[in-house]
């Protein structure tokens, strides 16, 4: 979905009169409703759309303002009305009008010709831009909308290209133009664009929840539907807009929406919170303002789901003010357009901001709690956001900067410290841990979540991104490690944490739209909400590889086991202990048991029983027991376009540290181990190599996988298939973690990743006196000197864990 342009600013100069357009309200509705209610939502719409709260004298909202007037003024310029096109750069005339990459093209051109008609509606309104109620300017945002509508976005024109364009984008921007102009253009004028947006968006769009009208896409509809009836007085129109939200707002258990677990897909089967999921927040944050104290607020009960995802869903994938690549899909390789005249490279933290923008706006409509515990959320992100401030945030539209300037200038708001804990999402086979210093995501594949998703010539070498990539940060370092050019630089063969064939593929292997789906079941893990067991059956994309993945996620340490590796490519496999982006220069030092290796690129070494390695300023790596291990110094060059067909072409060069393990050509039974410490010193990597009895590996087969660190309590084994480790016995396959504490009791946590199980039994052959706590999926639980629990059907868990609470025998 392509990415909102930037609006401008706050206040609009002068509100609406009551003198402009009043269609016909008896055709639409039986109730009336006042003239100036339909006055009153466009002037708040102008506040959402415009900002409020700030003064234009004052940065950074006085060079926006003007950079705002000058971009206007240059579309202004360059706008040149002839046949097929509005801007000599952006034809629409299609001279074969069908649904292929060169009709996209097409139809994007006309969106984004109303894209520009609005920047310059913008920047006629706002105060400061230079060009505030200019009659030049006006006439041309008029004469634009005349020519747009004779030309191409009609009552008689047929869709071609991305139906995007039709639906959504160009309607928001011609609908957002019209309320902003709204005391400037005539009734006809009006009632021929209002005509024009029937024709593309009926009321039909919205009648099921299916295809192109879930989830965020719906939310997107519903504002134009809503903005329909602001612009022509239709009751009727904002009622269906505010109705047709509500199924948006329930818990899914399949296809688009939020889950249960805090879990949110787009496009059936790609996890999206920190893309599709942020358009939607932000939608949802617009319409439940625009319609609040209206006749037609939003009263759904079900919006509460909404209020809560906040917390469940957005919350545990934001960090230092970024959102987490793993649940962006396509929107990785977005870094800088081709067409982009600002050159405003995307990046996480840019996709970020607005999510914490849209958090203020929304907390505006929950509780009084809600809304100050947000807005600590907000102000706690946004000041440690140190790699790129939000107020410095070049993209970021001028309403998001005045909501997030309002929070970090309100002295009553104290910034939350970032939450520490671990979030398993199964239904999107994604999972967080964030410890003190640090935070870490993963991010897997099964047969209900893609490897990754393609389409409309995006992110055209993501195929291992689902693979087990093991994303991690720093709290106040390594923050720019995937922000900085790393998409476009990076080997997309070699990404951190996965395990992989080093068979070529070609560009969008594996179809658009997130549609290959790896044929396995076990994917997702167990935890108590701290720590974590966390496994993957990785069968590789068109790749013969399959692997058991594990990682055991503890307080400043993630546990990564690799086992049962097979493949009969002809070609090498992998295991990426991780590939960090040392930027331009790339002078971190490396060091290896206590030896510093050289900082000359390209340089590469074999580490033969390698015990520990470290990165400064990054992490420090062990492996138990000893590992042949491949480092790697290069500079690696690439281009946006090589990932994203409207990327720019410019040649981008990033120095690159890669440690992996190479399994070699047709590996049968291959394994790997190492212990994962971000943020840790040379010396406490050595010390924790050095110390070889702090972690015990119990099995790494591919029949199970499992540690248990004495010192913390902890024990994790996920089993594949049933059978023994240790002190555990299951009887099938499943996810188990144990946490003993020091006041005598144990959190046994269980989980069906597979949801596949009608029955399970486990047994832990350690003494236990007194069951304290158990879910209602424990049919039977029996103590004594061994602890018994049988489950009865897991099937309907979801993957979700099962906690029992026990105490010991001492």
């Amino acid at each position: 979905m392509p990415t909102p342009s930037p609006w401008s600013r706050r206040t609009f100069l002068a509100t609406t009169g009551a003198s402009a357009l009043a269609l016909s309200l008896g055709a639409t509705t039986g109730t009336a409703h006042a003239a100036d209610e339909f006055a009153a939502l466009r002037a708040k719409w102008r506040t959402l759309i415009l900002g409020e709260g700030f003064s234009p004298t004052v940065e950074p909202f006085k060079s926006r303002l003007a950079e705002l007037g000058a971009t206007a003024s240059e579309f202004q310029a360059a706008m040149a009305p002839t046949d097929g096109s509005l801007w000599p750069d952006l034809g629409y005339a299609d001279p074969d009008p069908d649904t292929d990459p060169e009709s996209y093209g097409y139809s994007a051109n006309m969106a984004n010709s109303y894209r520009r008609l609005n920047t310059m509606a913008q920047a006629y309104r706002q105060q400061g831009t230079g060009l505030t109620g200019d009659a030049a300017l006006r006439d041309a945002v008029r004469t634009g909308l005349d020519h747009l509508y004779t030309q191409v976005y009609n009552e008689n024109q047929t869709r071609y290209g991305n139906w995007w364009s039709w639906q959504i984008g160009g309607p928001q921007h011609l609908l957002d133009t019209c309320v902003l102009m709204y005391d400037d253009l005539s009734a006809a004028q009006l009632a021929n664009y209002g005509r024009a947006v029937d024709h593309f968006v009926p009321d039909s769009a919205v009648a099921d929840y299916t295809g192109t009208s879930t989830g965020a896409n719906r939310v997107d509809l519903c504002r134009v539907l809503a903005l329909r009836g602001v612009i022509g007085d239709r009751a009727a129109k904002i009622a269906l807009a505010r109705d047709a939200l509500s199924p948006v707002f329930p818990y899914v258990t399949s296809g688009d929406g939020l889950y249960r677990d805090g879990s949110f897909i787009q496009h059936t089967t790609v996890p999206y919170t920190g893309s599709y999921g942020s358009v939607m927040l932000g939608g949802l944050g617009m319409l439940f303002a625009l319609l609040a104290g209206t006749s037609w607020a939003v009263t759904d009960d079900n919006r509460r789901i909404v209020f809560d995802a906040v917390e469940d869903a957005w919350a545990p994938f934001l960090y230092n003010g970024l959102v987490m690549d793993g649940v962006a899909g396509r929107a990785i390789s977005r870094g800088l357009a081709a067409t982009d005249p600002k050159n405003i490279e995307q990046n996480d933290h840019l996709r970020g901001h607005p999510i914490l923008a849209s958090i203020v706006l929304l907390g505006q409509g929950a509780s009084a709690a809600e809304n100050t515990r947000w807005r600590g959320l907000v102000k706690g992100w946004a000041q440690r956001d140190y790699y790129s401030p939000p107020l410095q945030d070049p993209a970021l539209a001028l309403p998001h900067l005045a909501r997030l300037s309002s929070v970090l200038d309100d002295s009553a708001v104290s910034p939350t410290a970032e939450p520490t804990g671990h979030r398993l999402f199964a239904s999107m086979a994604r999972a967080t841990h964030r410890r003190p210093g640090w935070a870490a995501s993963i991010s897997m594949a099964n047969k209900r979540i893609t490897y990754y998703e393609t389409g409309n010539g995006e992110n055209l070498r993501g195929w291992h991104t689902g693979s087990g990539m093991l994303y991690w940060w720093g709290a106040d370092f390594a923050n720019g490690q995937y922000s900085d050019a790393f998409w476009p630089t990076v080997d997309p063969y070699r990404l951190p944490g996965t395990t992989a064939s080093r068979k070529v593929l070609a560009d969008g292997a594996g179809g658009d739209w997130g549609a290959a789906l790896p044929a396995v079941n076990w994917v997702g893990g167990a935890s108590d909400g701290q720590r974590a067991a966390v496994g993957q059956y990785l069968r590789g994309l068109q790749s013969t590889l399959h692997a058991k993945k594990s990682w055991f996620c503890l307080d400043d340490t993630i546990v990564c086991l690799g086992g049962g590796i097979e493949c009969r490519d002809g070609t090498a496999a992998e295991s990426t202990v991780d590939n960090r982006n040392l930027g331009p220069v790339g002078n971190a030092p490396f060091t290896a048991d206590g030896t510093v290796k050289p900082r000359t690129y390209p340089w590469s070494e074999t580490l033969t029983d390698a015990n520990w390695a470290h990165i400064g300023g990054h992490a420090g790596y062990v492996f138990p027991g000893g590992t042949t291990v491949k480092a790697l110094r290069e500079q690696r060059t690439g281009r946006w376009s090589d990932i994203n067909r409207g990327g720019a072409t410019t040649a981008i060069a990033r120095k690159y540290l890669t440690l992996w393990i190479d399994h070699g050509t047709d590996p049968t039974d291959a394994s790997y181990a190492y212990l994962l410490m971000p943020g840790a010193s040379t010396a406490q990597t050595a010390a924790r190599a050095a110390d070889t009895g702090w972690l015990r590996i119990l099995a790494n087969t591919n029949d199970q996988q499992g540690v248990s660190v004495p010192s913390l309590g902890f024990t994790g084994v996920n089993f594949w298939f049933g059978g023994t480790v240790d002190t555990l016995t299951a009887s099938a396959p499943c996810a188990v973690m144990i946490s003993e504490k020091s006041d005598g009791t144990a959190v046994i946590c269980v989980s069906d990743p597979m949801r596949m199980r009608t029955s399970l039994t486990l047994t832990w052959d350690r003494p236990v006196t007194k069951v304290l706590a158990k879910p209602a999926t424990v049919t039977s639980a029996t103590t004594g000197s061994a602890l018994k629990l049988t489950f009865g059907d897991l099937t309907g868990t979801a993957g979700a864990t099962q906690k029992i609470t026990v105490r010991l025998r001492s």
